[in-house]
């Protein structure tokens, strides 16, 4: 039998280190292991949790008209039932029917690069600023059309300062008074910001933070972060991967629950989300999802208690 030429040698183990590269990079050993832990735990979530594999898409993609580009975070307003996310370029934010429909765009001074967008109550909300590694506190009724944040009571947090991959998104915890915000990678971070007051925040702030670390996963299976928000009704946490096209629902204690992938053939998907970048979940429990440039996505339960069969996955 004839020895394999050094040029085919070659090629072949930059064939395996490329597939070694990418099991490593994207965590597959790890999310699949997650992935059959949280479906062996389905008759003990699926019916006290919001478990995603329940969920099917109902508007998929949709262009949302006088949006061009760089739609970005996403929270759900309890008040006035409507959906908000901003915009980098130029900074803006703008407010969303639960169709997709948009109702206005904010014109927002002083940011840089908004990257998230929390609901916090009445007309007051937090943006998190990946330019400056800060969040704002805003005010934003029903008839702003110009928000500035000079002079607002703001955050700052200087922790693994890289320009372009800090802190993305933000998520106000309603019932704990927290706030979580998730750094993109290098590393990924889940901080939790405890000591706001929302009420006053002129006061001034007595804040703790921490990171938040699953209790079950030596780390987190996802290559990155891109938003987060917090469910209260159950007080799960939702993570949304950009680069792994995943949602993650965690239990209070870190315990992974359940996963919507974000790719074709799953959920009723016709076709992979491209680049999404923020989740929210309303009142209902119909999970709300954006992707750039600027696609609407909306998922609603298929079923209350069980999850319903997923078809024949593609990741094209």
């Amino acid at each position: 039998m004839s020895r394999p030429s050094p040029r085919k040698t070659l090629l072949y183990a930059f064939a395996v280190g490329l597939c070694a590269l990418f099991i490593w990079y994207f965590k597959v050993l790890a999310l699949g292991y997650y992935w059959l832990s949280t479906t062996l735990g389905a008759s003990q979530w699926a019916g006290n949790s919001l478990w995603l594999p329940g969920y099917r898409v109902a508007v998929e993609g949709m262009p949302i008209q006088g949006l061009t580009r760089n739609a970005s975070g996403l929270t759900f307003n309890t008040e006035t039932g409507t959906l908000f996310t901003v915009i980098n370029r130029p900074p803006q934010i703008a407010e969303l029917t639960t169709e997709g429909r948009l109702l206005r765009v904010v014109a927002l001074d002083g940011v840089k690069d908004p990257e998230g967008i929390t609901y916090v109550q009445g007309d007051s909300y937090v943006i998190s600023d990946e330019d400056s590694h800060r969040m704002y506190w805003v005010q934003i009724s029903r008839d702003t059309q110009r928000v500035s944040v000079a002079g607002r009571p703001s955050l700052g947090i200087g922790i693994d300062k890289l320009h372009n991959s800090s802190f993305e998104g933000v998520s106000w915890d309603s019932v704990h008074k927290r706030l979580y915000v998730v750094r993109e990678k290098l590393p990924m971070r889940v901080l939790m910001i405890t000591g706001l007051d929302p009420a006053t925040p002129s006061t001034g702030f007595n804040i703790d933070i921490s990171e938040w670390k699953s209790s079950r996963a030596a780390s987190l299976f996802m290559s990155d972060l891109s938003s987060v928000t917090v469910h209260d009704e159950t007080g799960h946490l939702l993570l949304l991967s950009d680069e792994s096209a995943l949602i993650v629902e965690y239990a209070p204690d870190g315990r992974p629950v359940s996963m919507l992938p974000l790719w074709r053939g799953f959920n009723g998907l016709q076709r992979k989300v491209p680049q999404p970048e923020g989740v929210a979940v309303g009142p209902d429990g119909k999970l709300y999802l954006l992707s750039e440039p600027n696609l609407f996505y909306r998922f609603e339960r298929a079923s209350a208690t069980a999850p319903s069969p997923s078809p024949s996955p593609s990741p094209k």
